[in-house]
């Protein structure tokens, strides 16, 4: 009898990838194809399709997990969340176990990205692990001793729309990146708030708040901010080469950036405490992050020092459809 398999299936906005595992974590087949635009039912017919054709092609059945852009709610069933918008208010979970005749498991696309590099990645043998994703958007996943915290409401490590962290008595301070005076004794002292200038500029977020983490740490936000201090419109690659470069405007918008991330994630290490934080999405190629955000989180964290380490993705833009797949890690298939 063959081994078991696991396939992985990342259900993006533009394509849907599907990646097949052997018993030991060893890629043996990935295939692709285009996402139907705004039409469920194609959706759902293409995953199954996918699979079906790779189930053939390898001649061997296996288990299924699929990566997708929201997550199911607990208390529905059905989808939410989703920025492809097709999928919100369905049971796409029902759905595809009808049309695959199995038990499909699902979990948000942050959330494979984390079980990925916990499971085999740049954290494996960590115990607990916060996956990062700084894209077009900005998501997290918990990983506890291997296995995904999900939580009541199914958005565990959903750290993107939460509001970037400030203290309310910033707000009666001079603007100040991170800075101020306190307001009895006078001395200097350091908070992780938004100065004035980022209260007045809080961009609106696409889930109805402003001033969400995403709005200033994704790929979008990071140009944006660009343009906000007066720079010219360049896309987020392009502000990081010049910042390398020296260009003075440029790498004011990276240093702002970074002191942001640090101030992200110092509320996540003061929330769960991980052992290991894995970054993601496009701008975890910016390669001075991974030394620079340390040095500029323990201001902000509870602690007299901080352990947590910041580590690149060993599976890089893979991590997403293989932790898919690893949705089945506690069994065979």
């Amino acid at each position: 009898m063959a081994p078991p398999l696991r396939f992985g299936v990342d259900l993006g906005g533009t394509k849907i990838e599907l990646i097949a595992l052997d018993a030991g974590g060893r890629e043996i087949l990935r295939r692709r194809v285009p996402t139907p635009q705004n039409d469920y039912l194609a959706t759902v017919t293409a995953v199954a399709a996918l699979v079906h054709a790779a189930e053939f092609e390898l001649g061997q059945s296996g288990s299924i997990g699929v990566g997708t852009p929201g997550a199911i709610s607990p208390a529905s069933g059905l989808m939410k969340n989703c920025n492809s918008t097709c999928l919100n208010g369905r049971p796409l979970q029902q759905d595809l176990e009808r049309t695959l005749n199995r038990e499909v498991r699902l979990a948000n696309d942050a959330d494979c990205f984390a079980l990925s590099e916990a499971t085999d990645g740049a954290a494996a043998g960590a115990d607990t692990v916060f996956g990062v994703i700084l894209g077009t958007g900005v998501g997290g996943g918990v990983v506890v001793r291997g296995q995904l915290l999900k939580g009541a409401n199914a958005i565990a490590g959903e750290w993107g729309h939460s509001p970037l962290p400030h203290f309310q008595f910033a707000h009666a301070q001079a603007d100040r990146a991170s800075t101020g005076q306190h307001p009895a004794t006078g001395e200097a002292i350091l908070h992780p708030w938004p100065s004035l200038r980022e209260l007045d500029a809080a961009p609106a977020c696409y889930c109805g708040k402003k001033g969400c983490i995403e709005t200033w740490l994704s790929g979008p936000g990071f140009a944006a901010d660009h343009v906000r201090y007066g720079g010219e419109e360049l896309p987020a690659h392009e502000i990081v080469q010049l910042a390398n470069a020296g260009y003075g405007p440029c790498s004011a918008t990276l240093a702002r950036y970074e002191e942001r991330l640090a101030r992200a994630l110092a509320s996540v290490v003061n929330l769960i405490d991980p052992d290991v934080i894995v970054l993601g999405g496009g701008l975890s190629n910016i390669a001075r992050l991974y030394d620079s955000v340390p040095r500029l989180w323990p201001r902000y964290v509870f602690s007299d020092r901080v352990d947590t380490k910041l580590v690149a993705p060993r599976h890089g833009d893979s991590s997403g459809v293989r932790g898919a797949a690893w949705l089945w890690n506690d069994q065979g298939v």
